[in-house]
């Protein structure tokens, strides 16, 4: 599905609940054999068939230890507690970092601003060549930690940001061995991932956001290669199938979702999906969760002829920089602070 069809079918969604899915619309896949470095072809194409027909996918045994899920999962809470003079201390800037106010994300082809509110960080060290490119290329900056209000978000996020995108670069690599491709396709394009992450508050959706068609995030497509998300046991995220139909990811102790992003989409050349998803909160319950979005080196090239195209195959894409094509796609939803208001 194109960007302009996409948002035609953003236009028409109903804000109506989603029908509960089964393991047909978002398989579960085990990746302990990921982990362990044993047996993995197998899992490689499990992965391979979920990227390319499903789009989203539930990662069992992912190896991160609970008591490092447990501790990120507090500090957030914590975080979030706090009353919004303390979380405005670290406003969100134009890089994307910091804490981001109810109202200020409306994405694109959405009437009506999300309910959520964000934490954003990122990598907290780059290399000396991605420093200098800086002024260059966007998206390359220091984090803004709440170090007064709640020092805590710091220490215990970090444990689970470097868990979460070691999970990331098994998931690519098993990925790169299905398709045929070099062992180290990805991680060479992967030397300091921009991975980027995002703390995700949504209060009960109500009677007047349904009828003001108001959601937790709107239907929207991520924009980078995979996210890798962590989950309360509220649910709420539904995921739109190709059928178009709109299926609830319920939350499954002990697991991740994973999904492709258009960027992946792109380099795929259109064979992996990504697809529609939007979170509704009716469970009564404050939601909260946690987003790695996984994406490439920030000067990384992402041209599909690189990802075992044939002669044969119409390129569909333009190369695109990594940073560029990511920072383009989120000053289409965050406009209000994209230009610096």
């Amino acid at each position: 599905m194109n960007k302009a069809a996409q948002i035609e079918v953003i236009k028409q969604a109903e804000y109506a609940v989603a029908r509960t899915i089964t393991t047909d619309d978002i398989p579960v896949i085990d990746i302990a054999p990921l982990i362990a470095g044993d047996n993995i072809e197998a899992v490689a194409k499990q992965i391979l068939d979920a990227v390319t027909h499903k789009g989203f996918f539930y990662i069992a045994n992912h190896g991160i230890p609970q008591q490092v899920i447990d501790a990120a999962g507090s500090a957030m809470r914590g975080f979030f507690a706090k009353p919004q003079e303390a979380k405005g201390e670290i406003p969100v800037n134009t890089s994307q970092r910091g804490w981001l106010a109810p109202g200020m994300a409306t994405l694109e082809g959405n009437k009506t601003h999300d309910l959520k509110e964000i934490f954003f960080w990122g990598p907290e060290q780059w290399t000396d060549e991605l420093n200098q490119k800086r002024e260059e290329l966007p998206l390359i900056a220091d984090n803004l930690w709440p170090d007064n209000s709640t020092p805590e978000l710091k220490t215990d996020l970090l444990p689970y940001y470097d868990a979460a995108c070691q999970v990331g670069h098994k998931i690519l690599a098993a990925i790169a061995l299905a398709l045929g491709l070099e062992q180290d396709f990805f991680a060479k394009r992967y030397q300091t991932p921009l991975a980027r992450g995002q703390l995700v508050y949504y209060p009960v959706s109500t009677a007047q956001d349904e009828a003001e068609e108001r959601y937790g995030s709107a239907p929207h497509t991520d924009y980078g290669v995979l996210t890798l998300l962590l989950q309360d046991m509220n649910g709420g995220l539904e995921v739109l199938t190709k059928d178009n139909e709109w299926v609830t990811a319920v939350p499954i102790p002990g697991t991740l979702v994973c999904n492709v992003g258009d960027l992946l989409h792109r380099w795929s050349n259109d064979r992996f999906s990504s697809n529609l998803h939007r979170v509704i909160n009716r469970s009564g319950n404050e939601r909260h969760s946690i987003a790695i979005f996984f994406d490439p080196t920030p000067d990384s090239v992402i041209d599909p002829r690189d990802m075992g195209l044939t002669e044969s195959d119409e390129v569909r894409y333009e190369p695109v920089i990594t940073a560029e094509y990511i920072n383009a796609q989120n000053k289409k939803s965050f406009a209000q602070y994209a230009d610096g208001e």
